[in-house]
């Protein structure tokens, strides 16, 4: 279930399958309405605690959102994630290509210490 978090940042407390396949793409849908010129796109926080495993079309679901974002310079953080799933995460080699934070604080406060050096005057 996602939650806007500020007006900046979307954190999303995501289930087990097959709920998190349709949640990612719910997000998903959201970052692409709003790429049009004026619309104002979030960051995105994504909070794994609940999730015990992930499939090969949840990965590409994250790419897909990583990709979406990076074209708004939005960040995408990945939080709590339990061990089965960061040997996944590993084993893929994608623990180099996401932002990961400990617990769903820290990766707020992460992404607010980001856009903030990113964008020192607002």
């Amino acid at each position: 279930m996602s939650t806007d978090w500020s007006d900046d940042i979307v954190l999303s407390e995501l289930s087990d399958e097959p709920a998190l396949s349709e949640e990612l793409s719910a997000i998903i849908q959201r970052v692409v309405a709003l790429r049009e010129p004026g619309t104002h796109c979030p960051h995105v926080v994504l909070n794994f605690g609940n999730v015990g495993y992930v499939t090969s079309s949840n990965l590409a679901q994250l790419l897909r959102l990583r990709g979406l974002l990076g074209e708004r310079s939005r960040l995408l953080k990945i939080c709590s994630v339990a061990d089965n799933v960061w040997s996944v995460f590993m084993m893929t080699g994608l623990d180099k290509v996401f932002r990961f934070a400990p617990d769903p604080m820290t990766a707020l406060a992460g992404i607010q210490l980001e856009s903030d050096e990113s964008n020192p005057n607002g």
